[in-house]
């Protein structure tokens, strides 16, 4: 009978604590981050292929961060049924439960770097060194980013549409950016000037048609000529 109850009060104390784990999810927004991050961040050290003594440290601080966050909790509850009056002790409570929470956080963020910095050094030279060689993707990375400068410019400047008017002009910029990107891959004067020839078309229909302006074509094809240079000169970096 004895071992009955005990194994019964054992039960109901699991019991309890699961309620609480699940209250915290439930009901903290904070805890619904850290968790979110926790199940990514476990998920990538999957593929980064951890040593044993890398995935003990990542899990102690993450669960340092979870026990952080439930007592906080905890200290906030316990306080707010003793009393829902201001009162400088409780504030104090408060604060250094909070304290708790973020030195656990910033401890898991000198963890998780001392960890990860150098596999995802290692993959991200790879990914940039990949992009590198290969002229396609430094291409579409050129119209990103053109496209991304043409829109931030008019948005600062607030003229015209994205996809009209406005300064600078975008169809110029994305012509003389992808003119420069021609001659970067093909190094030939003759493709290079045709390229060119067809960019100032390019902006001469925007003016004649009355788009842009000028001085907003202009500062189209700069805009698409630095940008392109910058991205090509990267590469070859």
């Amino acid at each position: 009978m004895k071992k009955t109850k005990a194994r019964q009060g054992i039960i109901k104390a699991f019991n309890a604590a699961i309620e609480g784990i699940i209250y915290t999810f439930k009901f903290e927004r904070n805890m619904k981050i850290h968790y979110f991050i926790a199940v990514l961040i476990l998920i990538a050290s999957l593929f980064l292929g951890l040593e044993k003594i890398e995935m003990i440290f990542l899990v102690f601080a993450i669960s340092l961060v979870v026990i952080a966050e439930m007592f906080n909790t905890a200290v906030e509850k316990t306080i707010d049924m003793i009393t829902d009056e201001y009162h400088p002790l409780a504030k104090i409570a408060k604060d250094v439960a909070a304290g708790g929470v973020l030195i656990a956080a910033l401890n898991s963020l000198v963890v998780g770097y001392l960890i990860f910095y150098d596999k995802l050094t290692e993959i991200s030279y790879h990914v940039l060194n990949t992009i590198r060689q290969s002229q396609l993707h430094l291409t579409l990375i050129c119209i990103v980013l053109v496209l991304i400068a043409v829109v931030v410019v008019k948005a600062i400047t607030s003229t015209g549409t994205p996809l009209k008017g406005g300064m600078p002009s975008g169809h110029t910029a994305l012509a003389f950016a992808m003119a420069t990107a021609i001659t970067f891959m093909w190094e030939k004067v003759v493709t290079s000037t045709l390229a060119y020839l067809m960019a100032v078309l390019v902006a001469q229909s925007r003016i004649e048609g009355k788009i842009h302006t000028f001085w907003e074509t202009v500062a189209g094809a700069l805009l698409g000529t630095l940008i392109a240079i910058l991205v090509f000169q990267i590469q070859i970096l």
